[in-house]
């Protein structure tokens, strides 16, 4: 009697397609799931299943966890599901198709996340990826702990494609019931075949499964062996399905009826349970899988007609080529009808050699059971959990670099959970609204970007519109004319708590009318925010702050897009940009390649707004000290495991002790803007990466491997500190955050 192994974990989480889900991964990884339960009765497994309709599926009491495949939140949702001790390891099954976002890049987002060793499946293994599909599979590899493959040949592209080390390898053949070796006969009636030669393939119908050259054989093979029958188990693959109906099996059957062979081919549309599947194999005298390319590294149809000592006629698929070695099966040429019939007729016309294959075959395959099986599995969580262990780097989400492809979806949640008639409130406490803190014209300005922005990339999302009414009529209340200065600090009950606001609120504003004044969508709002704009311009030539000359450089560059012969602005403009300049020049040195002997918040920003100016003149001088010092602030804000660290709140001056904490979200904002906007004007790749590397911060990839941003609300944290994330939720952050994805999302789109 077998002894039962104690196991250093004791709750598995197994993450896939399942079962009623008409597919083969579902199908295996309910397989998985239920063999390791049966084989270590104490270790609890659950299954986080994905669905690819809005309904689900009747799925079984062992799924705990649905997703949405297309939705992006469910991915971070999962993440946090499991991460509350539902589970000890996770195990993916990985396939291409069934997770959303390019090449499945949304599955990253679960992973990124997770505190608990990873054990992947590779059901696929590509030997051409596309760029997407080669980041994809590359950051997989980084992410999991161990990786599991089927075959030899996908640890060859492992190593030589993907650079992953064998060691991280564990090769596991696919899992198959254990049938016994029985005569075909035995079965035969069950399907109204007896004392007829059997042929079957069985499976997901789709176009690449090449059974019309199967029909091309039949003729042959049955005017030599007449009493013949071809059955095709398997409904049509449900995407298929869904996209063009039954074509493929309607088109089959014409081609049998070409072919005059309508009488010895059957079509058994259904997609057979596990006992009656090997009921239907067990009758077959020969298995054939004329699969048409060779790009298929794992097939569980072959797996299970290897194992239940089928003979086997396959096309020379990577699969195939390496199970049918050592005569376990015969294998023909690509796409060759007559190939496939002679290789037929040899098997049918020699049973001493057809059985000798079934040997072979079924000897072979019993390594390939699930009780087997399902202890390869054990043996490999054990491994994944104790390296683990030893590294130490339990309950740490992972820091690796995220895919351009997968941004979060936008969520406005935390804006409209802020807004009152009013404006928008300046702080919460966590994630609730502080009324007591009030409002501010900085968060109100911003907000309107925030709004106008993402009604320009969705012009029907009506909440969105209302909350530009809301905020530009903030900024019109807050505009002093007499004084031609905008407040800042506003009270709950909408007492003005100064006569005069800071520069950089006054600067902000005029950030966000320059926008409005190009892309309200409503005339009224154009013309007030027209307006507000001339009206704000003079006080600025007076200002002392850098900061608030780079905002409204940028504010009169979004203005002069609508009105580019503004005389006013223009010279504004030319007025700005030259301090800026003659800022660096005055303060630069080698070592020290800035505007200030500091550094303090807001920092890319200084660039970000010479940039457009220098650009907008066509002033070189200008383009290329913005670039400069972009290129500076980049480097000193990169770690040496490479994410982005802004400076801290406590600042920086030159020759003095750099402040690391606390982290604002609005230096992971200006960063990332300014950075799109250097890879718009040079088209150089290398600050599109910058600017990603400044937007991870949000996720996760920072100095403690945690997310600020919080899927759930829509909102953003506070800031990072060296204890964690500060948990309130405050209008700068999540304003930062979404102008942040916004214009990571705009970017992305111009680049398609």
């Amino acid at each position: 009697m077998k002894r039962k192994q104690k196991y250093p974990f004791a709750k598995v989480a197994f993450l896939g397609n399942y079962l009623p889900r008409q597919c083969g991964i579902a199908t295996f990884t309910g397989d998985l799931c239920e063999s390791i339960a049966l084989a270590a009765p104490k270790i609890s497994c659950l299954a986080a299943v994905m669905n690819d309709i809005p309904e689900g599926y009747a799925y079984p009491n062992r799924v705990r966890f649905e997703l949405a495949q297309n939705e992006l939140a469910d991915y971070r949702r999962l993440a946090e599901f499991l991460n509350m001790g539902q589970a000890d390891l996770l195990c993916v099954q990985h396939e291409f198709g069934i997770y959303g976002g390019v090449a499945g890049g949304y599955l990253l987002t679960t992973l990124r996340q997770l505190q608990m060793p990873i054990v992947t499946t590779l059901h696929t293994v590509l030997h051409a990826p596309d760029e997407n599909q080669r980041k994809v599979m590359n950051e997989l590899c980084r992410l999991s702990d161990r990786l599991v493959v089927m075959s030899e040949r996908s640890i060859e592209f492992l190593r030589e494609i993907y650079h992953v080390p064998e060691s991280k390898i564990d090769l596991i053949h696919h899992g198959i019931p254990d049938m016994p070796f029985v005569d075909p006969n035995f079965y035969k009636d069950k399907f109204h075949v007896e004392g007829r030669d059997l042929i079957l393939t069985f499976g997901l119908l789709s176009p690449n499964k090449g059974i019309e050259y199967m029909i091309d054989a039949l003729p042959e093979v049955v005017r030599q062996f007449p009493n013949v029958v071809y059955i095709v188990l398997g409904v049509t693959h449900p995407a298929i399905r869904r996209e063009n109906g039954e074509v493929y099996r309607l088109g089959l059957k014409r081609h049998a009826r070409a072919r005059g062979v309508e009488d010895h081919i059957i079509f058994h549309d259904k997609f057979a349970d596990i006992s009656e599947l090997c009921e239907y194999l067990g009758a077959a005298d020969i298995y054939v899988t004329p699969y048409l390319t060779e790009a298929q590294i794992v097939s569980g149809t072959l797996a299970y007609s290897l194992g239940t000592g089928k003979a086997v006629v396959s096309t020379p698929y990577w699969y195939a080529d390496e199970m049918l070695a050592d005569n376990r099966g015969t294998l023909v040429a690509f796409r060759d009808g007559r190939a496939l019939a002679e290789a037929i007729i040899d098997l049918l016309a020699n049973p001493v050699k057809r059985h000798a294959i079934r040997k072979n075959a079924y000897t072979f395959g019993r390594q390939m059971i699930w009780p087997e099986v399902s202890q390869r599995y054990l043996e490999s969580f054990s491994r994944a959990y104790e390296e683990r262990r030893r590294s130490g780097h339990f309950n740490r989400p992972r820091q690796t670099e995220p895919l351009v492809a997968d941004l979060p979806e936008m969520n406005f949640g935390n804006l409209v959970n802020l807004t009152d008639e009013t404006g928008i409130l300046q702080h919460t406490r966590y994630s609730v609204p502080d009324r007591s803190r009030g409002y501010t014209t900085d968060d109100n300005a911003r907000a309107l970007i925030v709004a106008l922005r993402g009604l320009e990339a969705n012009p029907k999302n009506l909440q969105l519109l209302r909350l530009t009414f809301c905020y530009l009529s903030f900024l019109d209340h807050a505009f002093d004319r007499e004084r031609g200065r905008f407040r800042n600090f506003m009270a709950y009950d909408r007492r003005w708590l100064e006569d005069v606001g800071s520069e950089d609120s006054h600067g902000r504003s005029l950030w966000s009318l320059g926008i409005a004044v190009d892309i309200a969508p409503d005339d009224g709002q154009v013309a007030v925010a027209l307006d507000l704009f001339h009206a704000g311009l003079p006080a600025v030539e007076n200002f002392t702050s850098p900061r608030a000359w780079a905002f409204t450089l940028i504010g009169i560059h979004e203005f002069l897009k609508r009105f580019p012969g503004d005389s006013v602005a223009r010279r504004l403009r030319d007025v700005l940009g030259n301090k800026l300049l003659g800022l660096y020049r005055s303060t630069t040195s080698e070592s020290w390649p800035w505007f200030e002997t500091y550094m303090t918040y807001d920092n890319a920003v200084l660039c970000h707004g010479l940039l457009h100016t220098g650009q907008d003149l066509g002033q070189e001088e200008m383009v290329d000290t913005s670039l400069k010092t972009l290129a500076w602030l980049a480097k000193i804000q990169t770690a040496p495991e490479g994410h982005f660290v802004p400076i801290g709140t406590g600042g920086w001056q030159r020759d003095g002790p750099r402040s690391r904490y606390d982290q604002q979200p609005v230096e992971a904002h200006s960063m990332t803007s300014a950075c799109l906007a250097a890879h718009a004007v040079t088209g150089n790749e290398q600050w599109h990466k910058e600017a990603r590397r400044a937007f991870d911060w949000f996720l996760g990839r920072n100095d403690l491997g945690v997310p600020l941003y919080d899927y759930t609300t829509g909102g953003c944290f506070d800031g990072l500190s060296p204890d964690g994330v500060n948990l309130n939720q405050g209008a700068e952050s999540t304003i930062s955050f979404l102008l942040a994805l916004l214009a990571m999302k705009s970017r992305q789109a111009k680049l398609k």
